[in-house]
């Protein structure tokens, strides 16, 4: 039997001959099968490369709102901090302010978490930042809820205690660091356990002291302990001294304002470096002057 032929008449557009090519009808199926191959194969392969172009530019568009969110927690994340520090702030203002009522006594505030009173405690200094999660902001909405209806009824206490806020010593007698706080210390000269009846605040030599508090002098002497050591009386059994003073600025008998100066700062009787020894007493009983300033 004889084969079947396609033929294929190319005419170019010039005079030129046309060319005939003749195929068998088996190689034209071919030819034909791998055009329709090639010819799918080509259009999968353009839907593949348009769709992958969509799909990475919303990864792009998905990256970059990404970033963004993680900026915006970032900020959100500072943001909650400091509202976290200045919550704790009041807290513990509000939990001095309560002493000072007496709404709760100074060992209930001992116990109690978020006042702190460490050797070497900068004035001013602040805890480690909290992880941010609803729970944690939950907490703080609830805390500072708390502290709003406390200060309320604090407001109202002290409305008509001027005079007494007045008497109360309620700001640090000098600028500087708290370098050992009130309670038991290894003594800085005999090494051995004692207990330290005051608070020492580390300043530079000459610095200004203040009164803490309205009252009187009443003592403005110098031994070999305390060194130059000024003593204020105050109203409602407060009494406040000063110890390793300088130079004094105040005589016996002299009224004085809280923030006035009263001497200057030095290192006078026992002392190993320029600093300010600071207690407090309350009808004769010693306080942690640490609870009773509320500046920070």
């Amino acid at each position: 039997m004889a084969k079947k032929y396609v033929s294929i008449i190319i005419v170019p557009h010039n005079k030129a001959k046309s060319r005939n090519i003749g195929l068998s009808e088996k190689t034209a199926k071919i030819a034909v099968a791998i055009g329709i191959f090639v010819f799918l194969a080509l259009t999968v392969f353009l839907i593949d490369y348009f769709t992958m172009n969509v799909t990475r530019q919303k990864y792009k568009t998905l990256w970059d709102e990404n970033a963004q969110q993680k900026t915006a927690i970032a900020q959100y994340q500072q943001t909650v901090d400091k509202l976290q520090t200045t919550i704790d702030n009041y807290e513990n203002y509000a939990k001095k302010l309560n002493i000072m009522a007496g709404l709760k006594s100074e060992e209930v505030l001992e116990g109690e978490p978020g006042v702190g009173s460490g050797s070497g405690q900068e004035i001013g200094d602040t805890g480690p930042s909290q992880t941010l999660d609803l729970g944690n902001l939950n907490d703080i909405s609830q805390k500072a809820d708390r502290i709003a209806k406390n200060l309320d009824t604090l407001t109202t206490f002290f409305e008509d205690q001027v005079l007494q806020l007045a008497s109360t010593p309620t700001i640090w007698p000098t600028k500087g660091y708290m370098s050992s706080p009130y309670g038991w210390r290894d003594d800085p000269f005999t090494g051995k356990r004692t207990f330290h009846h005051g608070i020492d605040i580390a300043t530079s030599h000459g610095n200004s002291i203040y009164a803490t508090a309205d009252g009187t002098v009443i003592q403005a002497r110098t031994d070999k302990i305390g060194g130059k050591t000024i003593k204020i009386k105050h109203m409602f059994g407060y009494v406040t001294i000063y110890c390793h003073m300088s130079k004094f600025l105040v005589k016996v008998g002299q009224k004085v304002k809280r923030g006035e100066t009263i001497g200057l700062v030095g290192r006078t009787g026992k002392a190993r470096g320029p600093h300010v020894h600071y207690e407090v007493q309350l009808n004769g009983k010693e306080k942690n002057p640490y609870y009773y300033i509320l500046e920070e």
